[in-house]
């Protein structure tokens, strides 16, 4: 069957109001926009690296719009599934966020309950939608929304699972949205559903009372659940502006663990996004090369070089990421600066 899109995502699409670098949130009268939402970030990194992509949301239907609109056109992202909310109610959800500097943390402070979202319903996508993609992504910040947001997604799931659709998920774990338990017991009621699922070990044990090494995590997903592809990230805080950055991918199929040295020491201007830059780049190598060790490396340059960018996402191209992974698989001792 011939399928328009290689990726449709499913998330809020919400507004970032952050200080500049290092100001606080209770001072100052300047504050930075840009567009957030773990599922867009997705779908827009993923479209910039090449592949067709598409986002189902619901958002206002006022000036907002077209700033989010220009950003789906930069990055590639179909507006064919973006819902228009002409509520005299409807809102986007806005997130504020406080750079972190050692020994004071990022801080992020939500404003996004009643956004448009959290109207969404099944009928405001067409049928056609559940046969049009190769993969849909949706992760746990959208069935933490609940209600309807909740309601929809898991449709979605098993909608696309019946038109023989892979079905990637990120747990991306929000303690703000739900509790631990009611997270576990609503992601697996759809983990019978997931081909490929991201969760870092902390998020395994602290939401689903894993124990044992990462390895044992991941490959005990596998044998609970028809699940063939499982992704942890891997992160050391040296301090919030250096971190190490690497991942661990086990693959049902193969039975195969795979890895590569960390990112070491990586300049961190911005961090919040990369967990999705890596969703993104992940996908892409899957998508892309039907091989998990490249699912491994683009997952772990896209991750990367989200903290050296403010904003949310990434604006790149696969030659810089392929770029970037040349570079880090280079031993030799001398590398030029710059690109010129």
């Amino acid at each position: 069957m011939e399928r328009k899109y290689d990726v449709i995502t499913l998330g809020e699409i919400l507004l970032r109001l952050s200080t500049p670098i290092n100001g606080r949130l209770a001072e100052g009268d300047t504050l930075m926009r840009h567009l957030g939402g773990a599922e867009l970030n997705i779908a827009s990194e993923i479209g910039q690296l090449g592949l067709k992509t598409a986002i189902i949301s619901k958002i206002p239907d006022n000036l907002l719009s077209a700033f989010i609109r220009n950003q789906l056109n930069s990055s590639r992202v179909s507006e064919n599934y973006l819902i228009s909310d002409t509520g005299a109610d409807s809102r986007i959800g806005i997130y504020y966020y406080e750079y972190g500097s050692y020994p004071r943390k990022p801080r992020v402070v939500y404003d996004r309950k009643h956004s448009s979202i959290n109207s969404i319903g099944i009928g405001d996508v067409p049928e056609t939608m559940f046969y049009n993609t190769r993969l849909f992504h949706t992760s746990g910040i959208t069935l933490g929304l609940g209600g309807n947001a909740q309601s929809f997604a898991i449709d979605c799931i098993r909608k696309f699972k019946e038109q023989g659709t892979l079905i990637s998920f990120d747990v991306n774990y929000r303690a703000n949205l739900w509790s631990g338990e009611e997270a576990r017991a609503c992601i697996e009621s759809i983990l019978p559903y997931v081909d490929i699922f991201f969760c870092s070990a902390d998020t395994a044990r602290l939401t689903f009372g894993k124990t044992g090494t990462i390895e044992e995590i991941q490959k005990s997903f596998c044998k609970e659940y028809p699940i063939s592809v499982v992704a942890s990230t891997e992160r050391t805080v040296i301090t919030p502006k250096k971190h190490d950055f690497t991942s661990i991918i086990y693959s049902s199929r193969t039975d195969r663990y795979y890895r590569e040295e960390p990112y070491r020491s990586i300049d961190v201007v911005d961090r919040i996004g990369s967990g999705d830059a890596y969703v993104s780049g992940a996908l892409y190598g899957y998508l892309k090369h039907r091989d998990c060790q490249k699912m491994l490396e683009y997952g772990n340059a896209m991750a990367a070089i989200k903290h050296s960018v403010i904003g949310d996402m990434i604006s790149t191209d696969i030659e810089e990421i392929d770029g970037i992974i040349a570079q880090h698989q280079d031993t030799s001792e001398f590398q030029s600066e710059m690109n010129r």
